[in-house]
């Protein structure tokens, strides 16, 4: 799979996997909803804390990224079929933004993608990955070991 091939599921992609580092060490892996940016060979990925009920405004996600703001995000495709079995990873450098004209424009993009969010937009915080690396692999290869593809 290319770079460009990887790009265009992770675009399709209606949901992925963030991975993010607790405080002390340990991993957290939880499900996202998210848009890929690609302007002027910078990709970037972005989701937003929305209003889906949580205990808390300040949550573990983005607590690990104040933290240790090193992610990755994977998006994968597993079917009976294990011919058509593939994933991405995303791995990058996260920012919280809580205003400002580049979260309107990551809210606007996701509005595009999650007709949700058109009808009712995050309040939350937005994060922006800077994405560093996008690793790919794909069983239609006969590739056994990962795919690396830098950006």
């Amino acid at each position: 799979m290319t770079k460009e091939e990887a790009l265009a599921r992770v675009r399709d992609a209606r949901v992925g996997r963030l991975a993010t580092v607790r405080p002390d060490g340990t991993p957290h892996v939880i499900p996202v909803v998210f848009v890929l940016d690609e302007e002027e060979g910078v990709i970037r990925l972005y989701w937003a804390v929305d209003q889906k009920p949580k205990a808390t405004t300040d949550i573990q996600r983005l607590r690990n990224i104040r933290a240790n703001p090193a992610v990755e995000v994977v998006v994968d495709s597993n079917e009976e079929d294990w011919d058509g079995v593939w994933w991405v990873r995303l791995t990058g450098v996260a920012r919280i933004i809580e205003d400002g004209s580049e979260r309107e424009a990551a809210l606007a993009m996701l509005a595009r993608k999650y007709p949700q969010y058109a009808a009712s937009p995050p309040e939350g915080a937005v994060v922006a990955i800077e994405v560093r690396r996008v690793s790919a692999w794909e069983a239609r290869e006969g590739n056994p070991s990962e795919t690396l593809r830098d950006s």
